[in-house]
């Protein structure tokens, strides 16, 4: 390990470490623009110089591979000026537009030019001017402040994929382009806002609302995919201004999905703030104890075997915990948090995680990809696939409609024709699995939700054991969920106890008038015309599909509102925190199940959240375990048997990416997304350009 001095500090690195992370480990800050340790170098804003020893002159730290006995000096005179110098350059054409800028508070180029600038400028003359670009419904312009840091270029290009900005001319006349004026079609382009260091990018849905320093923050986690990433709420008032990402290795390093970032205005939009109770065919706003009083008189005199209870996708685990101690109270054995009918084994928790782990991905060397688009379904983790791909020598197969990933896939087919050849050991990929290392076997909920869903998990399990997925120390079986409650309703049990219906099974029951309660806790994506007969009970905090057949509405708090406890789709237990207070009369989940259970007189045994938690977590340890995730217990799930070609190819869970939950249905910008980018979004789909 080479051995240098920086500012007088000795300090030994390994070999082909810039000089900039040398004097980072040191904690000595240089001053960047382009430099980002998770992009590739581009040395071009040289704001990062240092003077070196025996070198002519200052050199760029970001690009300046250590050696031995190298002295370099950060606060030299020559450096000081060197970075004044850069610094006027970088504003000689920078607008002085602090003051109405989106970034302002928040300006890389506003900190750096107070710490190394010289405090006013000399030249005169006139600045130029760029026009506008217009990226899409997401990302706004103002290309006259871009410094070519090119931050957004590497970005788009090599982590999201999707190379669609470049820069086109060059000295003055250069400028950020997407060559053609197209919408960005990446589901990560939010992330070139974040790394922006000025304010050519901003964030058009955000622009002009809020100021950073009035704001209020709070730390949460995503619940609009599974992937649980990390973030950062801020609100003003009782209302959620912006979502950010948060700092997570293990799960979303420091990128977010667009829906997780910019689905938040659909927060403010059709909210139930109030409970309500249909009436001579029409729901007229009440008073809880009336809302409590009508299910009382509905559910009295029912058994249990006519009372159902189906949870949705946002669905926290408390509120799960607490519906399904009242349904056992109530005697009915009809539950399930499966609203796609998904083939998931509850007995055995490895076959329902992605037990490889997020992080995991970087360690596979071979990867098959069933009834699975990981790119619309989780983007983030979709990510974490291709930086795996850019590091050489990762195969990768997909059996499925043939879309474009964001890097190069062996397309096998859209019929499970092909998945059964590889369970039977015909087909060559088995061999490419059976070879690698440490291959990995990703399970879409396009496939499991199918009919034939139980034998193609049965099918996966088989190919794990014989290609050797599942050997000690590596488990590459994995399910990749799109709902954020899956994972957390299948630990806890809120699947059908004995001689219990599923949810096919609950709505067939309706159908018939065997069951004649359905309780939807948030359950949104079932087929609500076999409901006509039942009492339908909706808690829920936007008037979805759910709450258009509801009896009886209860409103709840969506997920910036409440602390809640989520599992993601490893199994990583992990917890909302409140940012702002539910609308109106709105409440908690859970509250609102312990108060009915009250008014039922089959009062649940906890009134505080600590209490709640206290329980779910002696009937079920593993929830007591914060942002863990472990490999599920291995075991024999599934069935056996031929897959049916006659259901179709192997597809994709979800045809609109910005549209897949109640909040982001009622998200403006959502609508906007799916008119202006989602066409482009199909076309790649049925080409399957890879990028």
């Amino acid at each position: 390990m080479p051995k240098l001095t920086i500012d007088g500090l000795d300090v030994d690195v390994p070999a082909g470490t810039s000089v900039l992370q040398a004097a980072e480990q040191l904690g000595i800050e240089i001053p960047r623009f382009c430099y980002h340790e998770r992009l590739p170098v581009a040395a071009n804003c040289r704001m990062c110089l240092v003077e070196i020893e025996k070198m002519p002159k200052p050199v760029a730290s970001c690009a300046m591979p250590v050696s031995e006995g190298m002295v370099v000096k950060t606060q030299s005179d020559v450096a000081l000026q060197a970075r004044k110098d850069v610094m006027e350059l970088l504003l000689i054409n920078h607008p002085l537009d602090c003051p109405i800028c989106d970034q302002g508070g928040e300006c890389d180029l506003q900190d750096q030019a107070v710490a190394y600038g010289k405090g006013r400028g000399r030249y005169t003359d006139d600045k130029r001017t760029v026009t506008e670009k217009n990226l899409g419904p997401l990302v706004k312009t103002a290309m006259t402040r871009c410094i070519h840091c090119t931050r957004c270029v590497r970005f788009l290009t090599e982590i999201a994929g999707v190379p669609e900005l470049g820069m086109m001319n060059r000295g003055e006349h250069a400028e950020i382009t997407t060559y053609v004026e197209k919408a960005l079609t990446s589901e990560l382009s939010g992330n070139i806002v974040d790394l922006c260091p000025v304010g050519a990018l901003t964030s058009k849905p955000y622009a002009f609302t809020a100021r950073p320093w009035e704001l209020k923050k709070t730390e949460s986690i995503d619940v609009l995919d599974a992937v649980g990433c990390a973030i950062r709420v801020d609100t003003r008032g009782n209302q959620v201004m912006r979502v950010l990402p948060r700092l997570n290795e293990d799960v979303n390093e420091e990128w977010l999905g667009d829906k997780s970032r910019h689905a938040c205005d659909g927060l403010l939009k059709r909210r139930l703030d109030t409970p309500y109770v249909r009436r001579n065919g029409h729901l007229q706003a009440v008073s809880w104890p009336e809302a409590f009083a009508a299910i009382k008189e509905r559910l009295s005199d029912l058994p249990g075997a006519a009372i159902a209870a189906i949870a949705g996708d946002l669905a926290d685990a408390e509120s799960m915990f607490a519906l399904k101690q009242l349904m056992f109270a109530l005697g009915s054995p009809n539950l399930d948090c499966r609203q796609d009918g998904a083939a998931l084994d509850p007995k055995v928790s490895a076959s329902y995680r992605f037990n490889t782990s997020i992080a995991g991905i970087e360690e596979a060397d071979a990867l098959l990809i069933v009834g699975s688009n990981p790119r619309i379904e989780a983007p983030v983790l979709n990510a974490r696939i291709r930086k795996r791909y850019l590091k050489g020598d990762f195969k990768i197969a997909h059996i499925g409609t043939k879309a474009d990933l964001t890097y190069p896939v062996q397309h096998l087919g859209e019929d499970v024709s092909v998945f059964q050849a590889i369970v039977d050991g015909t087909h060559p990929f088995f061999e490419t699995l059976k070879s690698a290392a440490r291959p990995m076997i990703i399970l879409g909920m396009g496939a499991l939700s199918r009919d034939d869903g139980a034998r193609i998990l049965g099918a996966a399990r088989h190919v794990s054991e014989k290609a050797g997925l599942v050997v000690d120390g590596w488990n590459g079986f994995n399910v990749l969920h799109t709902a954020a409650a899956r994972v957390g309703g299948m630990e806890l049990g809120f699947v059908p106890g004995p001689n219990g219906l599923d949810t096919q099974g609950i709505l067939a029951a309706a159908r018939r008038g065997d069951v004649q309660a359905v309780w939807l806790l948030g359950a949104d994506q079932i087929e609500t015309n076999s409901l006509d007969r039942a009492f339908v009970i909706y808690q829920g905090h936007h008037g979805d599909v759910g709450a258009q057949v509801a009896d009886v509405i209860l409103p709840g708090a969506a997920y910036t509102e409440k602390s809640g406890t989520y599992l993601n789709t490893e199994g990583r237990v992990q917890r909302t925190r409140r940012a702002v207070f539910p609308p109106g009369e709105a409440r908690e989940d859970w509250k609102i199940i312990r108060a009915v259970s009250e008014a039922l007189d089959h009062t649940l045994p906890f009134d505080t959240l600590e209490s709640l938690r206290a329980a779910l977590e002696t009937a079920i340890p593993s929830f007591a375990v914060l942002d863990v995730a472990t490999p599920g217990v291995w075991g024999d799930f599934g069935e056996n048997g031929a897959l049916d070609s006659g259901l179709g190819a192997l597809g994709s869970a979800i045809s609109n990416y910005y549209m897949t939950d109640p909040i982001s249905r009622a998200s403006p910008t959502m609508a906007r997304c799916t008119l202006e980018i989602g066409d482009h979004v199909k076309a790649d789909a049925r080409t399957g350009t890879n990028g």
